[in-house]
């Protein structure tokens, strides 16, 4: 477990990286009186409970899915792929500098059972490699298997980040996988092809990471 000096480490690194990622905060409003810095969601006011009911309707439609096609493996390699923020972990609605950061419980649950079921779980991120480390510590403290985790060089910065992350997918692929699901909450998680399908979890229009 990282110790008290590399967590206020990866804290510092977390903010820096949400800046890249999503960009600065919106300042805070005596209007708004839930403005403040308990999370990123409470400022773009994304009801917590509601996206859990969100994020459940989605993975009911995926549960199935993901049960049916795992029969049927017969010897084929198979994966899921997922991104991180706000798809795996509860990104925006937890301080940065809390870690680890929260599973999101049915979706840690879904990813478990199609593991168990034999299948590969595998992550693809936007996340810049300097918190490789701490994401895949975050990941498997949080109770995820992880089979692989990709997370952006240098020169993936400047790439758009759908780009990027068809190309992981296509690498998975290329390793012999067969990607059944993708499971994302913004469109860049999930066009490009290189899945059998596609799960988008709620983003409220940009209103999530």
């Amino acid at each position: 477990m990282p110790s008290a000096k590399a967590k206020a480490t990866a804290a510092a690194t977390l903010g820096l990286t949400a800046l890249l990622v999503v960009g600065p905060a919106p300042a805070a409003s005596a209007a708004d009186p839930d403005t403040h810095l308990t999370s990123t969601a409470a400022i773009k006011h994304v009801d917590y409970t509601t996206w859990r009911h969100d994020v459940a309707a989605v993975v009911a439609q995926a549960r199935p899915y993901i049960e049916d096609r795992t029969e049927d493996a017969d010897g084929e390699k198979q994966a899921i792929v997922l991104d991180i923020d706000n798809s795996s972990l509860e990104t925006d609605f937890h301080p940065f500098w809390e870690l680890p950061t929260p599973a999101i419980p049915e979706v840690r649950a879904l990813v478990a059972d199609a593991h168990a079921r034999g299948v590969s779980v595998f992550f693809v991120t936007a996340r810049p490699g300097i918190i490789h480390s701490l994401t895949d510590w975050n990941l498997k403290k949080a109770g995820y298997p992880v089979d692989g985790l990709y997370v952006r060089s240098l020169p993936d910065l400047f790439a758009e980040v759908s780009a990027y992350k068809t190309a992981k997918r296509a690498e998975i692929e290329a390793k012999g996988y067969t990607i059944i699901a993708n499971i994302g909450n913004n469109t860049t998680d999930l066009v490009g092809g290189h899945a059998e399908r596609t799960f988008k979890l709620p983003d409220y229009d940009g209103k999530l990471s």
